[in-house]
């Protein structure tokens, strides 16, 4: 039988921490070297994206994230649209050996509203 990309992404949040907008803010609040991984393609990104994300879409995570995370101990919040982009490339980071991911599972509004 076929998966759907939403078995996919429940099956990826069985092995990942997701969290809501708030919980986001205070782990990034608390750890100084975290980064904020916006996963959106490039186009959705330049139209709006947070003051402080950078932009890898999903498909480029594997080949681009060491420029930006070279340390297995950095703190990561990958955000998207409405978090199932996000679960992926959590669970991505993860396998990768990323010790510290979190899935931010809220739409794009909410995220900018709380991270600006």
């Amino acid at each position: 039988m076929l998966k759907t990309a939403g078995d996919m992404i429940q099956e990826a949040q069985q092995h990942i921490e997701c969290v809501d907008v708030a919980t986001a803010k205070r782990i990034y609040d608390e750890n100084a070297d975290a980064v904020i991984v916006d996963v959106r393609e490039t186009h959705s990104a330049n139209e709006s994206k947070l003051s402080n994300s950078i932009n890898i879409s999903r498909g480029l995570l594997e080949m681009q994230v060491h420029k930006v995370c070279p340390e297995a101990t950095t703190v990561i919040l990958t955000h998207c649209g409405g978090g199932g982009r996000a679960s992926l490339a959590a669970h991505t980071l993860k396998q990768l050996g990323y010790a510290e991911v979190y899935a931010i599972t809220a739409p794009f509004e909410e995220i900018k509203e709380v991270f600006g």
